[in-house]
């Protein structure tokens, strides 16, 4: 699938940026995640390559051995935030704390954060990509068709932001997006849909304003979480995993197909850091009972109360976002909420 994305990056880059039309791209939501399927996954984490998804922060696997003694990038190249100070501008497996020298360490190594699993057509990672301009973020989906959609869609949105920025660096003048600032205006309640043009910034993502980040930090794969999830991420590195609005799996006998359950729990606790959050919505009774049944009863999983979730900015776009979560809110119906914090091993605090 990271082919796929490469195909439209050059397709972009001879025809210009362009939305994908979703109506082109629908499959239907059930699949059956114990069929083997032609997927491409690395033996180990260390052996992904995630330079075809993320080009602006990783060279490719075969050139990486060839760059660690480089010089960074100069200001000159690096994109201006609205304040006119630079922005820490992505660095091809460089992080926060890499030395003068371009000696690196394993924790200076950029790193995907958050792991939006069942991601749909992309609409929460539209959403977070500016709130979140330096955290690296993937949707990962089983349907083949929904992840070229969403492949298609952040390389849009990539070369739209880069014609901003040539006309903007051509004297245009060319307006920044406070995002934040924004979704904490607009969206003031949770349980109403979103405005026209709000919903519309999380339907499309930004074409004629820039916003932090340009959307670099998103990207989209093929995968079946319930089979491969280790493989692509190690121990502790993720500090966000997101299953909103997931397959309910009505029928007794599907239960087992479910993305939460004991069995996934302790994956996710695997690749999950200590202190990262955890967050569920759906809107089938049910289905909630059901999770938050499994995760209250797991040791590595602890709940977090609505007061702290309110100074969450992730939460808006948790509930409102995704195309689900809007269909929902049309059709006037309930949305359950449950977010968990990743804790220490009691185990070993005793």
């Amino acid at each position: 699938m990271a082919g796929e994305a490469s195909a439209a990056a050059k397709e972009v880059a001879q025809n210009g940026p362009k939305l994908p039309q979703k109506r082109y791209f629908r499959q239907r939501a059930h699949v059956n995640i114990f069929n083997d399927m032609p997927l491409e996954y690395p033996v180990r984490p260390s052996e992904q390559d995630w330079s075809k998804l993320y080009p602006a922060y990783f060279r490719p696997i075969e050139e990486a051995g060839e760059v660690q003694q480089s010089e960074v990038a100069d200001d000159a190249k690096r994109p201006m935030s609205p304040s006119g100070t630079t922005e820490q501008a992505p660095q091809a497996k460089r992080g926060p704390g890499a030395s003068s020298a371009g000696e690196l360490s394993p924790d200076q190594l950029a790193k995907v954060e958050f792991a939006d699993i069942g991601c749909g057509y992309g609409g929460l990672l539209v959403a977070l990509s500016p709130l979140y301009p330096s955290t690296l973020m993937v949707g990962m989906e089983i349907r083949s068709k929904v992840v070229d959609y969403l492949q298609r869609r952040v390389v849009a949105l990539r070369g739209f932001q880069s014609d901003l920025l040539k006309r903007k660096e051509a004297g245009e003048s060319i307006e920044w997006v406070d995002i934040r600032s924004k979704l904490k205006q607009e969206i003031e309640d949770l349980s109403k849909p979103l405005d026209p043009n709000t919903e519309e910034l999380h339907d499309n993502g930004e074409t004629e304003r820039l916003v932090p980040g340009h959307y670099e930090n998103i990207a989209a794969m093929r995968i079946n979480c319930q089979k491969y999830l280790p493989n692509f991420f190690s121990k502790g590195q993720l500090s966000k995993i997101f299953v909103l609005f997931a397959d309910p799996h009505f029928k007794r006998r599907k239960h087992k197909a479910r993305i939460i359950s004991a069995t996934m729990l302790a994956e996710y606790a695997y690749v999950m850091r200590v202190g990262g959050i955890f967050y569920m919505i759906t809107d089938v009774k049910d289905l909630y009972d059901w999770n938050v049944k499994h995760l209250d009863a797991f040791p590595l999983f602890e709940r977090i109360s609505e007061e702290e979730l309110e100074s969450d900015p992730a939460v808006p776009c948790v509930v409102n976002s995704t195309e689900e979560g809007k269909k929902v809110a049309r059709n006037k119906g309930n949305k359950y909420l449950a977010c968990y914090r990743r804790i220490e091993d009691p185990a070993k605090q005793n």
